[in-house]
């Protein structure tokens, strides 16, 4: 119901649902629900089995027509039982979500905390001598907490590669900050609308995709899903992916004046 420019047309799916039968739950108060999360539970030979959706997308016929969006879709029974939890917050409380998610990460209680030892783990690794690296894919980057981890692990030796389509207040490139942090950003005929994160993890690499920029309101003051990859060749696509954005001559590469340049140039 808050999405922008969508409100009217919102409303009215939330009367067909309820018309239809369906429980509508119209969020929490004070916080927009950005995560884009389907579960469903079916019954089978053995038993209840969870299935879960988690996209970077929304569920929508028009914008999926010309945003590049991601999808995790997964039988795993803990991201299952998360997620249900999630919903099970979400329909009964008016708080939001909170507590210990087994494998999900959840704004705005866990995900940002989350974040900041994900990328603070990497300066360790980096520290030791292990292999440290941080690659991501974004709309926005601009949450002051999460830039000066970046800068710290910047200076502790991380190697950080990041594709922000938008926004971005960090400053890549600044001696004795941020020499190990590149920025580009790519327009092209779709609106790039995936959020992946990796992390080297000291060769015990990690993938993630969710809903999440690395933005204050994103972090602090929405409902947000961030969710493991684990499949082998998934997490080989999303490596593909992030090489191929990386190293696109297309790409406008951040300076650290704020201004863009060409990666062909």
């Amino acid at each position: 119901l808050k999405a922008r420019f969508d409100e009217t047309r919102n409303v009215g799916w939330v009367r067909r649902l309820e018309e239809a039968g369906a429980a509508v739950v119209y969020g929490v108060v004070g916080l927009k629900n950005h995560a884009k999360v389907g579960l469903v539970l079916r019954r089978e030979a053995d038993g209840l089995r969870r299935y879960v959706h988690v996209s970077t997308g929304n569920y929508n016929a028009t914008t999926a027509r010309f945003y590049t969006d991601l999808g995790l879709f997964t039988t795993d029974e803990e991201i299952g039982a998360d997620v249900h939890d999630l919903f099970n917050q979400l329909t009964g409380s008016s708080r939001a979500p909170s507590g210990s998610f087994r494998r999900l990460a959840v704004a705005p209680e866990t995900l940002l905390p989350w974040l900041l030892g994900c990328i603070a783990r990497e300066a360790a690794h980096a520290r030791a001598g292990r292999p440290a690296r941080i690659r991501a894919k974004l709309n926005g980057l601009a949450d002051s907490e999460v830039i000066r981890a970046l800068y710290d692990a910047s200076r502790a030796g991380v190697s950080i590669d990041l594709v922000v389509r938008g926004l971005c207040t960090l400053r890549p490139g600044l001696p004795g900050h941020s020499e190990r942090i590149r920025v580009l950003s790519r327009l092209g005929r779709f609106l790039e609308h995936a959020r992946v994160y990796h992390f080297g993890n000291g060769g015990a690499e990690e993938y993630y995709i969710g809903s999440a920029d690395w933005r204050p309101r994103n972090l602090r003051r929405r409902i947000e899903v961030v969710a493991p990859v684990a499949d082998p060749d998934a997490r080989a696509a999303l490596d593909r992916l992030l090489e191929s954005e990386l190293s696109d001559p297309e790409a406008w590469r951040l300076r650290a004046d704020g201004g863009y340049e060409l990666m062909s140039s």
